[in-house]
This record gives C-alpha cells, sequence and structure tokens, in this order.
C-alpha cells in the first residue's frame, strides 16, 4: 500500500470509547431491492456479500421507522418481525469486519401511497402536489416514538448503532425546511421549533440506549446543508442546526453531499466548500464525515487531506468495486473503476433496480461507458 494511503487505516474513537478502525464509512446505497415486508431478497445478498470488507463502518441504507413512511423497496425496522432482517443486516456487516449502524429514516411526503399499508402520505404540512395530509402534533410525537423503537430493534439485532436520517429531504428534513414546514404549533414556525422534530428524536433513542445501559451503540444524524427555492435551507440554517446537534450525545455528524468539493449558494460565503465552513462550524466538537463523488483510492485520500472531514464515506466507487479497500491495499489502486462496463456487468452483482437506472443514465448510480448521462440531481 502506497504510504499515502496508509493515514486513511489510521483508527478513530468516538466519545463513547467505541473504536473504528479506520477512517472510511460505506456510504448509505440505496439499491431499491428488499422483499415485501423488507427483507433481504438474493440479490441483496449477492450484493453486500464482501462488498465492504475493509471499512470501519457500514451504515446500513434508508430503514422504514414507520409504514407511512415507505417510498420504494427498502428494509423496515418497526414491528418485532423485523428483527430477523435486521439480525442478517448485522450479521453481514460484522462478517466483513465493519462497524454497522442502522440508517433510520421515513419519507414523509415523497412516500408512496401505494406502499404505506392504508397509512397514506403524511408531512409536516399539507401538501396537494403529492396529496399529504398534515400530521397531528399527537402524530408527530408518536413518530418521535417510532424512530426510538427502530433504534430498539436495530440495537436488539446486534447492530452497533443507528443513524438519523436527516438529509436529501426526507421527514426529519422536511420538518426542519420552511418550505415543506409552515406549521403554528411546537413543532414548527420559527427555526427553533423546526428544530424540536429531529432533536426529539435524538433525545427519544438516547434514552433507549440509557434504557439498555447500552452507552456504546452509537447515534450518528446525517444532514443535506441546503435546499433549492425562496424558502428552502440555507447554510445559516444549517449552521443553526449543526450548533443545535453539537449540544446533542451523539457520536458523529454526517453530510449528504453530491460533491464533496461544492461550494455554499446561500447564507455563507459563497467561495468556500460546504465542507470546510461545516467543519470549520462543527469545531471538533464532533467528528464529521464527508462524502461527494469520490472514485479513485487519490480522490478519497485527497479528501481526508483536506482537513475538511474525520471520517470519508465511499459509495459509487463501492458500487463499481466490490473489493475497493484489498485493491487499496495491495496496491492495485490503478484497477479502481469509476465507470459501469455492461460487457461485464456480473462482475458488479448489480440488483435489477440499480440495473435499469444505469441503463436509463441516472446520476444516482456511476456512469455507464455504453449509456450517456441523462438525469442529474442539483437539488442538493
Amino acid at each position: 500500500m502506497k504510504e499515502r494511503y496508509e493515514k486513511l487505516f489510521e483508527p478513530y474513537t468516538f466519545n463513547n470509547g467505541v473504536q473504528l478502525k479506520n477512517r472510511l464509512t460505506v456510504a448509505p446505497l440505496t439499491i431499491y431491492d428488499s422483499g415485501e415486508d423488507g427483507e433481504l431478497t438474493p440479490a441483496a445478498r449477492n450484493f453486500w456479500h464482501n462488498r465492504f470488507k475493509g471499512f470501519g463502518l457500514y451504515i446500513m441504507p434508508f430503514t422504514n421507522v414507520h409504514p407511512s413512511g415507505i417510498g420504494f423497496a427498502s428494509p423496515n425496522a418497526y414491528d418485532e418481525r423485523h428483527l430477523e432482517t435486521l439480525k442478517e443486516y448485522a450479521q453481514i456487516a460484522h462478517e466483513q469486519g465493519a462497524k454497522s449502524v442502522v440508517q433510520l429514516a421515513h419519507s414523509g411526503i415523497r412516500a408512496q401511497a401505494d406502499m404505506t399499508k392504508g397509512y397514506g402520505v403524511v408531512g409536516p404540512s399539507q401538501e396537494l402536489f403529492s396529496g399529504a395530509r398534515a400530521l397531528s402534533s399527537e402524530e408527530v410525537a408518536a413518530l418521535v416514538k417510532a424512530f426510538a423503537y427502530a433504534a430498539e430493534l436495530a440495537l436488539l439485532a446486534g447492530h452497533d448503532g443507528v443513524e438519523i436520517h436527516g438529509a436529501n429531504g426526507w421527514l426529519i428534513q422536511q420538518f426542519v425546511s420552511e418550505t415543506f414546514n409552515r406549521r403554528d404549533d411546537e413543532w414548527g414556525g420559527s427555526l427553533e421549533k423546526r428544530l424540536h422534530f429531529p432533536l426529539a428524536v435524538i433525545d427519544a433513542i438516547d434514552a433507549v440506549r440509557q434504557k439498555h445501559q447500552r452507552p456504546d451503540f452509537i447515534v450518528g444524524y446525517r444532514f443535506s446543508p441546503e435546499e433549492p427555492g425562496e424558502k428552502g435551507l440555507t447554510m445559516k440554517e444549517t449552521f443553526a442546526l449543526v450548533d443545535a446537534l453539537t449540544e446533542k450525545p451523539l457520536q458523529y455528524l454526517h453530510v449528504s453531499l453530491w460533491d464533496f468539493y461544492k461550494k455554499a449558494r446561500r447564507g455563507a460565503d459563497s467561495r468556500a466548500y460546504r465542507m470546510q465552513l461545516l467543519h470549520d462550524r462543527i469545531g471538533g466538537r464532533l467528528p464529521f464525515i464527508g462524502v461527494g463523488n469520490l472514485y479513485t483510492a487519490d480522490q478519497i485520500a485527497a479528501a481526508y487531506e483536506t482537513g475538511f472531514a474525520e471520517f470519508i464515506a465511499v459509495g459509487k466507487s463501492v458500487m463499481l468495486n466490490p473489493d475497493l479497500i484489498d485493491k487499496i491495499k495491495s496496491g492495485r489502486e490503478d484497477d479502481i473503476e469509476r465507470q459501469f462496463d455492461w460487457d461485464k456487468a456480473d462482475y458488479y452483482r448489480y440488483t435489477p433496480a440499480m440495473l435499469e437506472g444505469t441503463r436509463q443514465g441516472m446520476d444516482f448510480y456511476p456512469p455507464s461507458k455504453q449509456f450517456a448521462l441523462r438525469y442529474k440531481s442539483e437539488e442538493y
């Protein structure tokens, strides 16, 4: 292994005493493949097999905390019957030597009505375009408990922690955003009240680990720094969120970005990188996971060398390289792939939905050699 990469494999100890063996994290990869009740399928097992061996932390993708929050084929964690699937995910991670955290999420107004088990689509406020109805104050409080119950299931299933998904326009971010949260009760209005929901979720999950006397159970939080639109989130509001999060008993913060080197749009110096601005705001109070379009070993190392993050999360390169860490450690970094080659599609072990998304040219997946990029997201 080249000397430049050695620093990526230095251990890190969280504030609760848990040590990760290195600074490399598997970003939560949405593979759009689960059974009718969120269970693992043969295609999903094939995809996850040995794919993140050598990483310090594996973030299990979007896991539904309530049936009203289902927006696509994904794992569930809202009933005891989901324990077996959660245990299998934990086993998959631990067999590969990685700590495992479950990303707890709810789609909110972006849920699919035909998937929500009769609950319909709900959100902070009524939305005509999606048909979402506004949650009552009591229902919001019940969803806080749902996040906590999902965390308890993750703990009982043997996972090392959970990550609260407050990014990418899902329910928690909807509560923080003035665009989607137009409430005038305890859950909305001022920025302080819009932060009430995510902070209540953190407190409820912390109460679960106290109940089980598990201070070693990791709790992280993921967020998106900005939104488009006149009332969309700006860096200024995200700084306030960061300040509030660093006062909570969390182990890490995790940003969601398409590009590690994306610059701020509003609410901060537009000449500065979002990653740097956020890291400076955190000020060492919690470790920070950075991410964004990093494929090669040199790109990953360069991102870490900026000092903008204590950990680097890798997503698309993990999709393309089932043996990414082995390539880095064995001096085969030149073999790391950056494009999907349909002539050897079996090598990547993609699920059917991932293959179709790649064929369509969606930038949610790595680009392919044979099909041009057709759908590019600029939302976050």
